[in-house]
């Protein structure tokens, strides 16, 4: 069994009460924080840690923190971004929903080290429930006086606000998320200046993931060289995956970074293996935007050599023969899956979710979605496939924020790996509206792809 450092007490009746969690421990890193060590020394235990920001970009969250401004006279805040809307990631909501103190209690050191009195959680609208528990675990926690003036008596002050936002995948991208903060439309901001020197109402601003700020908890009570000493390489600690698809055991599970993706898959201790004894054919490994893989490339890398849920190994090849850790959104497709037709759902949100405002983007979706459509439908041809290939190209790398490259990656890869499954729609439009396409093409996961 893997270590759990968020979800240890996940199974303990009434843990997401501020009573249970503290019996559990809970907050006790807000007391050696506040009372023991200064926001320096915080700061640099996550430095230590090698904790990686666990929203999708995987960027060093100490090393973020060193770069926010402190100018004299002038606020700072932390946000946490919570508003999840990558399709095959629910880890956060899975956090607030049975663990909100865990968050709050993240919030706190945080907000601390980076010395905010300030800090709002910002929640995806749809999201009702998860709003009304973080609100209510606020209560408790300000109750208990672990919020609001002169916390334990240390003279630090700090309130958190929960703002709902509004239902737009956009807004999970900081600066739009800080945009609809300020009760703007959610666009986001050209960079630079970044939010570390001009964020929320143009000061100093940090924004976190759920599952990042949480973090912080474990580092802070065991120390950021304790923590770094779990996972492999630089991909240090533990993470959170939200597992779904075609698998036996659907579900969020808390791994040890390292962990052998055949492994994850297969192994009863986390998905049970494929449902329905069906075959595995490929993995979304990171959420919907990353590059989809066949079966023997999730499994081992163009080298042979295993691959493992860590941002190193699942990134060898680049995104010719790799992808990414993302969000941790583990999507399993079994031997009966299109990725036609796949491809084209995801490609009709990113589509609906773009804001509009950089026309490679915009244009660029709506005819990659027309193009899948057309295929999908039996009335495509062949040279539909190059431009749908054009097209993706034509988008990334060329907007102002990452939804572009978001939606053109996984049509870059699904052609890239899956290029004969578009011809056979095209070659059979009649069988492929009767049924998906099966796995013809299929290439064994134990077997290493050869050079």
């Amino acid at each position: 069994m893997g270590r759990k450092l968020l979800l240890e007490h996940i199974n303990v009746p009434g843990i997401n009460t501020f009573a249970v969690y503290r019996e559990k421990g809970g907050y006790r890193a807000v007391e050696k924080a506040l009372k023991s060590m200064s926001p320096e020394d915080v700061v640099e235990e996550v430095k230590k840690s090698g904790l990686r920001g666990r929203g999708g970009a995987g960027f060093p969250t100490g090393m973020k923190w060193s770069f926010l401004a402190k100018p004299e006279g002038v606020p700072r805040y932390l946000v946490c971004n919570g508003d999840e809307s990558e399709p095959g990631t629910f880890k956060d909501r899975y956090l607030m929903t049975y663990l909100p103190h865990a968050l709050i209690e993240g919030m706190i050191v945080s907000s601390y080290a980076l010395g905010a009195n300030t800090s709002y959680i910002y929640i995806r609208g749809e999201m009702m429930p998860q709003i009304r528990i973080m609100e209510k675990a606020i209560e408790e926690a300000k109750a208990a006086g672990f919020l609001g003036k002169n916390i334990l008596g240390t003279g630090y002050d700090l309130e958190i606000y929960v703002q709902p936002g509004g239902g737009a995948y956009i807004c999970g991208e900081e600066t739009a998320l800080l945009e609809s903060l300020e009760g703007k439309r959610g666009n986001p901001r050209i960079k630079p200046p970044f939010p570390a020197v001009s964020g929320l109402y143009g000061c100093p601003t940090v924004v976190n993931n759920v599952e990042s700020i949480a973090a912080t908890v474990p580092i802070v009570n065991d120390g950021g060289e304790e923590y770094a000493k779990i996972g492999i390489e630089r991909s240090t600690g533990t993470k959170l995956i939200s597992a779904s698809g075609n698998i036996a055991k659907p579900g969020v599970y808390e791994i040890e970074m390292g962990v052998p993706v055949e492994e994850f898959i297969f192994s009863d201790e986390y998905c049970g293996g494929m449902a329905n004894g069906k075959r595995l054919k490929a993995v979304v490994a990171g959420g919907s935007s990353v590059p989809i893989l066949p079966a023997n490339l999730i499994v081992k890398t163009i080298k042979g050599d295993p691959r493992l849920m860590a941002y190193e190994s699942l990134a060898d090849g680049g995104f010719v023969s790799g992808t990414a850790m993302g969000s941790g959104g583990f999507i399993v497709f079994d031997e009966d899956q299109c990725i036609v037709r796949n491809t084209y759902n995801y490609t009709r949100f990113y589509r609906h979710e773009s804001c509009g405002q950089c026309s490679p983007c915009r244009e660029g979706t709506g005819w990659m979605e027309k193009i899948l459509n057309k295929i999908e439908t039996g009335h495509g041809d062949m040279s539909d496939i190059e431009l749908l290939w054009q097209v993706q190209q034509k988008i990334e790398g060329n907007t102002i924020c990452p939804l572009g490259d978001a939606a053109a990656w996984p049509v870059a890869a699904a052609i890239r790996h899956f290029r004969d499954e578009f011809e056979w729609h095209i070659l059979h439009p009649e069988e492929a509206q009767k049924r998906n396409y099966g796995l013809a093409h299929y290439a064994d996961p134990l077997v290493p792809v050869t050079e």
